[in-house]
């Protein structure tokens, strides 16, 4: 099967029911989607019997507020990860850059398998399951249990809950039959509220700082995102001293809040002096199209990318990209 070829949930079910033994990676710096969606698949293949092991390139620990969703010790450090897995699993990772130190694991796996949502995928696996409909990958993996006839207990429920709570901001973009899922979720023993707050809504006081600084120097440009209103903000590292990093992703969300703009950009100091872009917007712009005329990618309303230069000239570029930028719908 080529690269290019797109696999049903059944072909991909399959394919994880002969396992015996899988690793399966999510993205550098993963987010609750994709260290959800790969614990939640990793915890359903050992209790099938499959030898298991969930990763990703870095950091080289779980994020601390991720941590509550590794129950069973499935993680292990990018070092520890075999140089030739028999069965590769790459979960919410778009292209291939995007698995870090690790992307060389692909290319010498027995086979490959892609499971994701965003509309930008490359389908860099030997096999692909990609539905960009999908509101988080985490609603996928809950297809590929349902294939594979693994009952959702509540440490898998668990998973699954939080890469969707999280990718769809509490549920705001969540289609009908995706509250549908969350309610089973709920069901199985999940504590909705207690999670959100744990992944979203908790920060230590250090992050009040942070904040302080990074949003008294944001601006907005009215007339910007053509006429619809932009707002950036840029955190430097010297704003980020004794902050985790999910503090730092958590700014655009403050930032997006704005009334006055379509669009909102975080503009994010790395220690190698380059930018991570973060893009949202409301509805009416593809942030998109703006994130892959860098080289980046994402959803119709959130995306991102990595810029060299400075923050005066990244922030250039976006303004200039935003009033070519497509419509959304």
């Amino acid at each position: 099967m080529s690269s290019s070829e797109q696999v049903d949930v059944a072909a991909a079910a399959a394919l994880l029911a002969a396992a015996a033994d899988v690793t399966l990676l999510a993205h550098v710096n993963p987010d609750a989607d994709a260290l959800g969606s790969a614990l939640a698949l990793g915890l359903a293949l050992r209790r099938r019997g499959a030898t298991v092991r969930v990763s990703f390139g870095s950091p080289s620990a779980v994020p601390e507020s991720l941590r509550m969703l590794d129950s069973e010790s499935l993680f292990v450090p990018a070092s520890d990860v075999p140089a030739a897995c028999g069965l590769l699993v790459a979960l919410d990772t778009g292209s291939l850059d995007r698995l870090g130190p690790l992307a060389d694991r692909v290319a010498s796996a027995g086979a490959a398998l892609v499971v994701d949502h965003h509309v930008s995928n490359t389908r860099y696996g030997s096999h692909n399951l990609v539905d960009d409909r999908a509101e988080a990958t985490a609603v996928i993996v809950a297809r590929l249990l349902g294939e594979l006839g693994v009952e959702i207990d509540e440490p898998i429920a668990r998973c699954l809950y939080a890469g969707i709570a999280t990718d769809t901001v509490s549920f705001r973009f969540a289609k009908p039959e995706t509250h549908r899922l969350a309610a089973r979720l709920l069901e199985a023993g999940v504590d909705g509220s207690g999670l959100i707050r744990s992944l979203m809504d908790s920060h230590p006081f250090a992050w009040l700082g942070m904040l302080s600084s990074v949003l008294a120097a944001a601006q907005l440009e009215p007339d910007a995102a053509q006429g619809l209103g932009f707002v950036y903000a840029v955190v430097r590292q010297a704003d980020v001293v004794g902050v985790r990093a999910e503090e730092i992703e958590s700014v655009i969300d403050v930032v997006r809040s704005t009334s006055e703009a379509e669009v909102a950009a975080v503009l994010k100091e790395t220690p190698a002096g380059t930018w991570t872009v973060s893009l949202r917007a409301v509805g009416r712009l593809d942030v998109r199209s703006v994130a892959v005329r860098f080289g980046g990618g994402g959803h119709r309303l959130a995306a991102g990318f990595t810029a060299p230069g400075t923050a005066e000239n990244v922030i250039a570029g976006i303004r200039s990209a935003l009033a070519e930028a497509t419509p959304a719908h």
